[in-house]
């Protein structure tokens, strides 16, 4: 039964995850559908925090991510994709990321991060090392601009994280982990 369950989700997470510019798009439309992701996220945290646009102006760099989430019992699964500007060279690192965890829940989000380094330390270690670890607690029912969601703000290893609920409904605890790799298929 189980080895069905997690066939079926991971089914999910890859229609919900698709893929940057959809499923037979060159590197360039991929690129630019990322891009254009970059610029809807950066419009929405700044909308819903206008501080954040002078913070990442003035950071050596930021990353934006788009990610699918499904949350089925004790298990969630998801993945994504993004990219990492560097401020000073004015370098994008097209990025990937997936992430599995264990705990409570039940539902299916989309979701955008919003990652800030506030050192370029921390910025090169994300893209050559990528790992993240956590816990997360969400509710979430939303579709377009109606419902709510409860979005987080975090600041961890020089790097603070903002995330929001673009649609879905969840109900989840979970701890898990993400990993984020470059994208070897559009750098």
């Amino acid at each position: 039964m189980w080895k069905y369950l997690t066939a079926a989700v991971l089914s999910s997470v890859l229609m919900l995850q698709g893929c940057a510019g959809g499923v037979n798009a060159s590197a360039t439309e991929q690129k630019n559908a990322i891009t254009q992701m970059r610029s809807d996220v950066l419009s929405e945290l700044y909308r819903q925090k206008a501080s954040a646009r002078a913070e990442l102006q003035s950071a050596p760099g930021y990353a934006t991510f788009s990610n699918a989430n499904v949350n089925v019992i004790l298990a969630s699964f998801g993945g994504g994709y993004g990219v990492v500007r560097d401020n000073r060279s004015g370098a994008d690192t097209y990025m990937k990321m997936g992430e599995v965890g264990l705990g409570l829940g039940a539902g299916v989000k989309d979701f955008r991060l919003v990652m800030v380094f506030h050192t370029a330390e921390a910025m090169q270690r994300f893209i050559d090392q990528g790992w993240a670890f956590g816990a997360q607690a969400d509710a979430a029912a939303k579709a377009g601009d109606k419902g709510g969601a409860v979005g987080a703000e975090a600041s961890v290893d020089d790097v603070t994280i903002y995330q929001f609920t673009e649609a879905g409904l969840a109900l989840q605890a979970t701890l898990k982990g993400t990993k984020f790799w470059v994208d070897k298929d559009l750098n």
